[in-house]
């Protein structure tokens, strides 16, 4: 049982969260945790692209809820997967001395998260594991 949440970033629309490779520093950190540790973690962590990353995670959770609906914390919650993808890149020009141009990179990203329940995966090893015997 599980449930995936996506914010895909575009640069025309303002929620662009930074360069993957900062995100990834962040993403890495909640990466099979519980959901309540990932939304501590997430919650102190004094990086850009906390925010963003907590708010998809809240989504995943909500949409965990819909799905299924059943209290998050009584099953066991937590991060199955959580990756950042590269997303579009707006590439600008800064003027450079002796009439060159210097390219900058503003770089955007695509976070998705999915969330588990440590009580269903618990239940359907034990079917697998009856079914071999």
């Amino acid at each position: 049982m599980e449930a995936v949440a996506k914010l895909i970033n575009n640069p025309r629309t303002n929620n662009n969260s930074g360069s993957p490779r900062k995100a990834r520093l962040v993403i890495d950190m909640i990466r099979g945790m519980d959901i309540d540790k990932a939304l501590n973690v997430l919650r102190f962590t004094n990086r850009g692209s906390a925010e963003p990353i907590e708010k998809v995670l809240r989504s995943a959770i909500n949409n965990w809820e819909q799905k299924y609906g059943m209290d998050p914390t009584e099953n066991e919650l937590y991060v199955k997967e959580c990756f950042i993808d590269g997303g579009k890149t707006m590439r600008r020009f800064m003027p450079a001395p002796h009439g060159r141009a210097y390219r900058i990179r503003k770089r955007t990203n695509h976070i998705t998260v999915v969330v588990a329940s440590k009580k269903a995966a618990n239940a359907s090893n034990t079917e697998l594991e009856s079914k071999e015997n």
